[in-house]
């Protein structure tokens, strides 16, 4: 294991000493810098503090853990690989995510998921521990985002918004969401035991990553959301 100081390193002196490495690291000392980890696949990456904007994009394998927070767009456009973190994550995190995971302990800003896709076997999923910010799953067009709320289960579980423009995939939410507004292209709905089977081992896994009792979180209510159309935008460029 390599131990790089990213104290005092710009973001791109940083990300060349990342490259100059052979098999697997850690960041000591991270603090804002952007692009980490930017389109690495086949190794595993520690990072010690806050990373900046878009950790992890185009990411193609491995994994990334982050013993911290992070900020802005974690994961943009990733194809496969893990991404594990162990405090809260900022806005847009899974943009375009196409592959993959992202497993987040703490709390997602604004649009986690927006456009989030699939194709055939490749169907990515994001798991956020706590609450998700407005505009969850915005557009998303495949894979699954998984809001499990566990810190603060009397307040919302996602903000505003939740699922606009959503055409493909599927949302776990676990609540029944009884508080929340959904738009009208979609279906939300008490999820029952075909579709608990669908997320039950990427939960397991989670709570496996965080320590985290998995038959507790199974056991309380979630609701799943579905989209009613698989183009509901097909009026707009399609002439009758």
């Amino acid at each position: 294991m390599t131990f790089i100081n990213a104290e005092g390193l710009d973001h791109r002196a940083l990300n060349d000493a990342i490259r100059g490495v052979e098999g697997d690291c850690t960041i000591e000392g991270c603090c804002g810098q952007r692009f980490i980890a930017a389109g690495m696949s086949g190794r595993d990456l520690t990072v010690r503090g806050v990373p900046g904007n878009a950790l992890a994009a185009y990411l193609n394998g491995g994994t990334i853990t982050v013993l911290g927070s992070a900020q802005d767009a974690v994961g943009d456009t990733m194809n496969a690989g893990t991404i594990i973190v162990h405090g809260s994550i900022g806005d847009a995190a899974g943009y375009a995510m196409r592959g993959g995971k992202i497993f987040v302990r703490g709390d997602a800003g604004y649009r986690a998921g927006i456009h989030m896709k699939e194709y055939k076997d490749k169907v990515p999923v994001m798991v956020i521990g706590g609450r998700a910010g407005s505009f969850l799953g915005e557009y998303q067009a495949g894979g699954k985002i998984i809001v499990l709320n566990l810190d603060a289960p009397e307040k919302k579980a996602v903000g505003f918004f939740p699922a606009t423009g959503m055409h493909g995939g599927k949302m776990f939410i676990r609540s029944l969401c009884e508080e929340v507004v959904f738009p009208e292209q979609v279906t939300a709905r008490p999820a029952g035991d075909d579709d608990m089977r669908e997320v039950r081992a990427d939960i397991e896994e989670y709570c496996a990553v965080f320590g985290l009792d998995a038959g507790e979180v199974l056991s309380a209510p979630f609701t799943v959301v579905t989209p009613d159309s698989r183009n509901p935008y097909m009026q707009m460029y399609v002439p009758n």
